[in-house]
């Protein structure tokens, strides 16, 4: 009778020995399944962020091929003109100036290459630098862009205020003759990034100030009789 009893007992250890060795098992892969969720969860959110600081963005049609700014015309001087839908001084060198930008390009002289900075965001209160930039590259997108950074500029807001709101910005859109598509773009920011990169290649490339005019890569004064004889 006692040997049946330690039978039983020994089998008894035997089968809670094998429930453990069991628990232990299933606890080991729900961890081992746990870390690699982690892992994968990690190398998703690096690639997510590695995408964000390669500085990902879609340049507009019309776009020189590092998308750093949008091309008029394709004349043999290669005029570059730095500026910020803010700034009173761009405003008025496109009152003075851009007219002869208009004709170098007209007459085949020149390819003027114009870069939309967000210099000046803080000198509003909504980002109006960047939010009109994205605009105009979408009105690069509806093939109106000069038309409608002139048009801008005729309706620049003041420094220090609120900017114009997106409505405003389609609205100036429109009057140039852009549509639904050009609206839906701005309502979405679709050139926020790349006017982010627009700005950051400027500043990598010692622009520090708006308006910057360069022909043939050299600094000139932003006034047309210094871009006339340094294209002539």
């Amino acid at each position: 009778m006692s040997s049946r009893v330690g039978q039983k007992q020994a089998a008894r250890v035997v089968r809670d020995q094998i429930a453990r060795e069991k628990r232990r098992s299933r606890t080991l892969w729900t961890s081992v399944i746990a870390v690699a969720a982690l892992v994968i969860a990690g190398l998703v959110g690096w690639g997510v962020l590695a995408n964000q600081d390669s500085g990902s963005y879609t340049a507009p049609p019309g776009a020189v091929e590092n998308g750093t700014g949008i091309a008029m015309g394709d004349g043999p001087v290669k005029i570059d003109v730095y500026e910020d839908f803010i700034c009173p001084a761009c405003g008025q060198f496109e009152t003075q100036s851009g007219a002869t930008l208009d004709q170098l390009v007209a007459d085949g002289k020149a390819t003027v290459v114009y870069h939309p900075l967000a210099f000046l965001d803080r000198m509003s209160s909504t980002n109006y630098s960047t939010r009109a930039s994205a605009a105009s590259g979408a009105a690069a997108e509806g093939g109106k862009f000069r038309e409608f950074a002139k048009a801008l500029f005729a309706k620049q807001p003041a420094e220090g205020s609120a900017g114009l709101t997106d409505n405003e910005l389609i609205e100036i859109g429109r009057s140039v003759g852009l549509g639904d598509a050009f609206a839906q773009a701005v309502r979405d920011g679709k050139y926020k990034a790349w006017t982010a990169h627009v700005t950051d290649e400027a500043s990598g490339d010692g622009v520090t100030g708006t308006p910057t005019v360069r022909v043939a890569g050299k600094d000139v004064q932003p006034t047309s009789q210094a871009i006339l004889a340094a294209v002539g």
